[in-house]
């Protein structure tokens, strides 16, 4: 997370007991051209039903290349009163690709900052995102600046057939403690296997029709300079899907670790979520922002 200055269980299920799903649920999630296919199998075991979670949502992947939104954070300070500093709003242009982003900060509707190149990402030292961000993707092993550019996500195959299909029945990352139905919703708890610091599901959310992923509980971190320490988050993330893409609306962050300053519970709302068929090249090269300060986008 960016660097700052200072219900009730309606049906549960355990491991203990059998795993009664329902013969009723069948996954028929629609996939974009050219994606993987999405599972249609009934799942019958905690670990099947988090497998099919996961497969529905990267079902969706890789994401459209462009996409632009508009990002509002709020926060208060340890005094309980809005943090005015760390408080803002941004419109963000990105290429999925390699994350690289053109923002520029908005300052009382229609005043615009100046230009900054970014590179949104969980678990890093600047603001979450992009809205299509890969939620089953560990967090980095080191924090990397926005210089780094991460690996551009496979895209499936085209025009290959289908020779035989491997089915993998351990899930190395987590362990499924608990399925609760709530309402229209799965609710999976999670518990890491190993690396609980790179593997920060706690908790999803899961359309019981379609696996379509709803709401995410999950591990971040927050950065504080100078002293450059950091402090544990928790995240709730909200999805809506948006043109059959799930896309994250809202981030709800509660900060751990015994810190005190401001910021304790932070919020992030994205808005006005597009995907562009095109962006200039110019937008994702920080050294021509200079020149095209006459025609930057606001």
């Amino acid at each position: 997370m960016r660097t700052v200055n200072s219900s009730t269980l309606a049906r549960t299920f355990t491991l203990l007991g059998a795993f009664a799903v329902g013969a009723a649920l069948a996954v028929h999630a629609p996939s974009p051209a050219g994606a993987a296919p999405v599972p249609t199998a009934t799942p019958t075991t905690p670990e099947q039903l988090f497998r099919q979670i996961r497969a529905v949502f990267r079902s969706h992947r890789p994401p459209p290349p462009y996409e632009t939104y508009t990002i509002v954070r709020t926060q208060n300070t340890n005094y309980n009163t809005p943090d005015l500093d760390n408080s803002y709003t941004y419109h963000v242009w990105v290429r999925t690709v390699d994350k690289a982003a053109l923002g520029r900060r908005v300052y009382m509707s229609f005043h615009r900052g100046t230009l900054e190149f970014q590179r949104p990402a969980f678990n890093e030292d600047r603001d979450p995102g992009p809205p299509t961000a890969d939620l089953f993707e560990p967090a980095p092993v080191h924090p990397h600046d926005v210089s780094w550019v991460p690996t551009p996500e496979p895209s499936p195959p085209a025009g290959l057939s289908e020779i035989a299909i491997v089915k993998v029945t351990a899930n190395f990352d987590y362990r499924v403690t608990n399925v609760a139905v709530e309402g229209p919703y799965y609710h999976l708890s999670l518990t890491p296997i190993r690396d609980p610091d790179r593997n920060r599901l706690r908790e999803i959310y899961a359309d019981r029709k379609t696996l379509e992923l709803h709401k995410v509980v999950a591990t971040d971190k927050l950065f504080i300079l100078p002293g450059k320490d950091v402090y544990p988050v928790i995240f709730t993330i909200t999805l809506q899907p948006l043109d059959g893409i799930p896309v994250v609306t809202h981030i709800h962050g509660i900060v751990g670790g015994g810190y005190d300053g401001d910021g304790q519970q932070v919020d992030y709302d994205f808005k006005d979520i597009q995907f562009p068929s095109s962006l200039p090249a110019w937008y994702f090269d920080p050294h021509s922002y200079a020149a095209h300060q006459d025609d930057a986008p606001s």
